[in-house]
């Protein structure tokens, strides 16, 4: 059957995956908000402060610069970027069908196929880019799409906070809610890849090094790794703060029952101070009574 030419042209993507200019491009905006976290990082703590607390605020950081661009622009895709069932099928028949279950329609339009597979920005070459590696990043997948939009607008926020908090010197605080955040990105790793994993991993490939270990194994071990050494550091640190804690509120109570001792003891001697006085006034009066 002859293509329509009112038809859109979809590029071409690469049937292998390889170091092309799109994953270089990819790659190097990683690598630059990481740069960016970093320079942030010496440029705003002071002087003195630790490697460990260092290395936490550029985590932070570069999280919440990694959820406010490339993720927003996953966002973005997903939900203003789409092509009609009919021209995908004539445009690009890998990828006519939903990442939706069956008889679901994302935001509930069944003519309509959502993502970055059918746009020609930048940004959806980008996620075209990463989809050779997992393919649901490339369309509407419900769970990717849900997990990203608590990534966007409420982990973003917590890690400008425990940035924020950890100029400050509030680290106790900052423990807190980067423990909040370690459980959220945990969770929501989980949640995306063993559903995958479950069905046999249909959509992933690891058939190259770049879908594999760049793609993949990298970044998904990188955050498993942060999440769980800031998990366990706060562990200690908030338990450790409680335990002092405790022992300043022990410490409180053993002086405040000193002190209510002492009360009463000060009372009693005056008791026995006014019983003493009022003795003696009764036996001078007695004498000048005699008289």
């Amino acid at each position: 059957m002859a293509c329509p030419m009112s038809i859109h042209r979809l590029p071409k993507l690469e049937d292998s995956p390889i170091f092309d200019r799109t994953s270089i491009l990819a790659i190097s905006s990683v690598a630059t908000l990481l740069l960016i976290a970093g320079v942030c990082c010496f440029a705003l703590l002071h002087r003195a402060t630790s490697t460990k607390v260092r290395i936490l605020f550029t985590w932070h950081l570069f999280g919440a610069l990694t959820h406010l661009t490339l993720e927003v622009s996953y966002l973005y895709n997903v939900f203003f970027t789409s092509m009609s069932k009919l021209d995908a099928t004539y445009t690009w028949g890998l990828h006519s069908t939903p990442f939706t279950p069956v008889n679901v329609s994302f935001l509930g339009n069944s003519k309509r196929l959502y993502g970055s597979f059918y746009g020609t920005s930048l940004t959806a070459r980008f996620w075209q880019e990463y989809a050779k590696a997992d393919t649901r990043w490339g369309g509407s997948d419900l769970t990717i799409t849900g997990v990203e939009m608590i990534m966007v607008f409420v982990v973003a926020p917590l890690s400008l906070y425990v940035c924020h908090l950890l100029y400050k010197n509030e680290h106790t605080k900052a423990w807190f809610w980067m423990a909040v955040i370690g459980v959220g990105e945990l969770y929501g790793g989980f949640v995306v890849l063993l559903p995958e994993w479950l069905s046999g991993s249909p959509h992933l490939d690891n058939s190259s090094f770049l879908t594999l270990w760049v793609y993949l194994v990298f970044p998904k071990g990188l955050r498993i790794f942060f999440s769980l050494w800031i998990l366990t550091s706060a562990y200690f640190a908030l338990t450790s703060s409680a335990q002092y804690s405790n022992q300043g509120l022990s410490s409180g109570i053993t002086e405040s029952k000193q002190l209510s001792t002492v009360e009463r003891s000060g009372k009693v001697v005056q008791r026995q101070k006014s019983c003493l006085s009022q003795q003696q006034i009764n036996f001078s009066n007695h004498l000048i009574s005699s008289k």
